[in-house]
């Protein structure tokens, strides 16, 4: 009986079935890294706002104020008296008389006019220029309530971490295809939701919700798109990590189109619905169906891509080896069994978490900070795409330990030296600053593939989600940890990045090099994979010289 490898061979490896699945899952990308990032332009500064005195809004309606004179009737009175009270966050302890007149509202209390009332905290709301841009002014996440955008913006990660637990699992235990297409109908529905919240609390837990089925929508079409394609062509795994880019390129010119955050949402959104047509044209992962024991069906999809490639099957196939692996419900247990495994598992959960940490830190700081936010954000992620181009014109030639190495390196030094170049070179801070983040970039790209590469079959989908739940972990931890030590000294964090980099690129070194070995579909062949520091297990046949390593 022929190998899955080797019928996937005769079938076509990157053939027009293969190209058209992976363009079409790709997609995802673009979705996904547009609801990671849409913070950013949910969560935007609302424009002018103020406290709301009471009686203000029933006098305003009176006497035909517009936002602009009810905020010089509130605000004015307070800053004359106070110069450094901006009147958003505290306003004058008075009660405003609908009966007062509309030239002088303040006119009876005298001199309290001039700053000698008493101020008093905001009880009564406040008034928004712009009241629906942002769920900053939707529902009042401003002065004490500013921590609750950080919080929602921590609840979605927390989707995220949950999602690579519970969907991870499932699509290992129930299928790719039916997990990516119910967290397609999860995201949209859920999505929905979120933009017509009636109360923060709502918006919170279907943010949760949106968040988890968003991690299992692209943690489960990368598997799909690694599995479906030889090993000659897992550099797929890199590609589509480009489709992630466009996303964050595309979010701010749809923020710039949208002026509502409601209508940012359902943008974001609405299209993992059309996703759900991928039901009638992209199959489920024919290396899933032999570990499950159905090599029937996955024989007759290897014959359709055959069909579709062009290319013809013997049709003395009956069925394709299956592992003698039992397979079990997978588990975390499964992941740290053996020595290879174990060793591996720890090594990919340090490098999420350090890549995601760095990313978002180094975002944090060379920031989108003033100037034209939609531009800056397109920027910022303009500067993501000459990572994958560098990891494809690479990782082919070179191997995957070593460019993995080396970005970490890199990006370890430039954080090092950004962080004692002086400040009166602000161009020179900020290019270095911007190679540590390519450097990191790179290294967080890197990660996709080669965590699918070592895993088995029967564990893949759940080791990827595992692994990389460690990187929502890293992004929830990364803005406390950069604001806490900016605080004792600005480039505090940058030394920690640097350690943090260091260690990882390291460590990395001590994973096996994949290149051109066919995916392990077994514990066994995990533990019989090349290891490190040029030491061989089993004799594995490379695709690219036909030889035994």
């Amino acid at each position: 009986m022929p190998s899955f490898d080797e019928v996937l061979k005769e079938a076509g490896e990157f053939g027009r079935f293969q190209k058209r699945v992976f363009f079409l899952l790709s997609q995802t990308g673009i979705t996904f890294s547009s609801l990671f990032a849409s913070v950013v332009f949910l969560g935007r500064a609302p424009g002018d706002f103020w406290c709301r005195i009471p009686g203000a809004a029933e006098l305003s309606e009176r006497c035909g104020w517009t936002l602009e004179e009810e905020r010089n009737f509130t605000v004015l009175p307070l800053h004359l008296g106070n110069e450094s009270a901006s009147g958003e966050c505290e306003r004058l302890d008075v009660s405003w008389d609908p009966s007062a007149g509309c030239s002088s509202p303040l006119a009876r209390h005298g001199n309290q006019s001039t700053g000698s009332s008493p101020l008093a905290p905001c009880r009564d709301g406040w008034v928004y220029q712009q009241p629906h841009a942002s769920i900053v002014s939707e529902y009042d996440l401003v002065c004490d309530n500013a921590w609750m955008l950080d919080l929602s913006q921590a609840i979605l990660n927390l989707g995220f971490l949950a999602g690579a637990f519970i969907l991870g699992y499932a699509a290992d235990r129930y299928g790719r295809i039916p997990i990516y297409l119910l967290s397609c109908l999860g995201v949209g529905i859920c999505g929905i939701i979120v933009a017509f919240s009636p109360n923060f609390t709502v918006f919170m837990i279907f943010r949760f919700l949106q968040g988890m089925f968003g991690k299992g929508t692209w943690m489960t079409c990368y598997v799909i798109v690694t599995e479906i394609v030889g090993s000659d062509q897992r550099i797929v795994g890199i590609v589509i990590q480009i489709f992630f880019t466009l996303g964050i390129i595309i979010l701010p010119g749809i923020a710039y189109l949208i002026p509502t955050w409601q209508g940012i949402q359902l943008a974001i959104s609405l299209p993992n619905f059309l996703f759900l047509l991928y039901y009638w044209v992209v199959p489920e992962s024919p290396r899933w169906l032999l570990t499950r024991k159905k090599g029937e069906k996955a024989l007759k999809i290897m014959r359709n891509i055959a069909k579709h490639n062009g290319k013809f099957l013997s049709p003395h196939y009956s069925e394709i080896t299956i592992s003698n692996e039992e397979v079990s419900n997978p588990s975390f247990l499964d992941l740290v069994r053996t020595p290879q495994m174990r060793r591996n598992t720890l090594i990919l959960m340090y490098a999420w978490f350090t890549s995601a940490l760095i990313y978002q830190g180094l975002v944090m700081r060379l920031g989108i900070i003033g100037g034209n936010l939609y531009l800056d954000f397109f920027i910022s992620g303009a500067v993501e795409l000459p990572a994958a181009f560098l990891i494809i014109v690479t990782i082919d030639r070179v191997g995957r330990r070593l460019p993995f190495a080396t970005s970490n390196i890199v990006a370890s030094i430039a954080c090092l030296i950004t962080a004692f170049l002086p400040e009166d070179i602000p161009w020179l801070k900020t290019t270095v600053a911007t190679l540590g983040r390519l450097s990191i970039t790179i290294a967080f790209e890197v990660v996709y593939l080669v965590n699918s590469e070592l895993y088995p079959t029967t564990l893949r989908n759940f080791g990827v989600s595992l692994c990389s739940s460690l990187c929502d972990l890293g992004g929830i931890i990364a803005p406390f940890l950069l604001f806490r030590l900016a605080a004792v000294w600005l480039e505090l964090p940058l030394i920690i990045f640097s350690i943090l980099a260091a260690v990882c690129g390291l460590l990395v070194l001590l994973l096996p090099e994949t290149k051109g070995i066919p995916l392990p579909e077994t514990l066994e062949d995990v533990e019989q994979l090349p290891s490190h520091f040029g030491k061989c297990g089993k004799k594995w046949k490379h695709r690219d010289t036909n030889s035994y390593i």
